[in-house]
C-alpha cells in the first residue's frame, strides 16, 4: 500500500467507505494513523470522531459495523478508499447509504474474494494473525504448490461433472475456481486481465 501522508492534511484524511461486493459507495468519514491501523488490526472500521475527539469504530452503538476488506491510498497520498462489508444500514437515518440511496444485496461475490485474496497475499511474510491462514500458507509454499493445487481440483472437479451428484460437482466448482484466483495473484494477475484477454479475442473474431 502507497504511503499516506498524514502531516499533509493536517493529522487527518478523508476516507470513503465503499461496499467491497455492490461497489456502492457508503459514507464519508475522517481517518488519523491510529483509527487506520485500529480499523486494519480489529477487522472494523473505526474513524477519528471529530465531535467526540476520539477514535469511534462505526456501528459500536448500533451494532451496523463495517467490516474491513482492504484499503487503497489515492495518487496524492491523501485519501483512502476503504472497502468493507457492511452489516446493516449505514447511515444514522436508517438508509443504507449517507446519501439515501439502496444498496441492494449482489450475488457478485467475486471481486470481494479477489480483494480478500490480495490481502492475504499482502500478509504472507507476516507472522500471526490473518498471516496464518489458509491464502497465504499456501501462497507461501511457491507458485508450482499452487499450480498443483489447481490441478487437483480440476481433476476432481471433471469426476465430479461425470457423476450425477451436482452438490459435489458445484462443491469441486468452487474449489477450482477459489484456487485459480489464488494462482492468477500468484502469477502477479487479477480476473481483471482474463477479462481483457477475452474481450480482444471476441473483437477480434466478430
Amino acid at each position: 500500500m502507497k504511503s499516506i501522508d498524514f502531516e499533509k492534511t493536517g493529522g487527518l484524511v478523508p476516507a470513503i467507505i465503499q461496499d467491497s461486493n455492490t461497489r456502492a459507495v457508503l459514507m464519508l468519514g475522517y481517518m488519523d494513523a491510529e483509527a487506520l491501523e485500529a480499523t486494519k488490526s480489529s477487522g472494523k472500521v473505526t474513524f477519528y470522531s471529530r465531535s467526540k475527539k476520539r477514535l469511534w469504530t462505526k456501528g459500536e452503538s448500533s451494532g451496523n459495523f463495517l467490516e474491513f476488506v482492504d484499503v487503497r491510498v489515492d495518487c496524492d497520498g491523501d485519501a483512502l478508499l476503504i472497502r468493507a462489508r457492511p452489516t446493516g444500514p449505514v447511515c444514522h437515518t436508517g438508509s443504507d447509504t449517507c446519501w439515501d440511496e439502496a444498496n441492494p444485496g449482489d450475488e457478485d461475490f467475486l471481486p470481494e474474494l479477489e480483494a480478500i485474496i490480495a490481502s492475504r497475499k499482502e500478509q504472507a511474510d507476516t507472522p500471526g494473525g490473518e498471516a496464518n491462514s489458509y491464502v497465504a500458507g499456501l501462497l507461501r509454499r511457491g507458485t508450482a504448490k499452487v499450480a498443483q493445487k489447481v490441478g487437483e481440483e480440476a481433476v476432481e472437479t471433471v469426476i465430479e461433472a461425470m457423476g450425477s451428484d451436482d452438490n459435489r460437482f458445484l462443491n469441486e466448482s468452487a474449489d477450482l475456481l477459489f484456487h485459480w484466483l489464488i494462482l492468477l495473484q500468484a502469477k502477479g494477475f487479477r480476473m481483471a486481465d482474463i477479462e481483457r484477454l477475452l474481450a480482444e479475442r471476441h473483437r477480434q473474431r466478430r
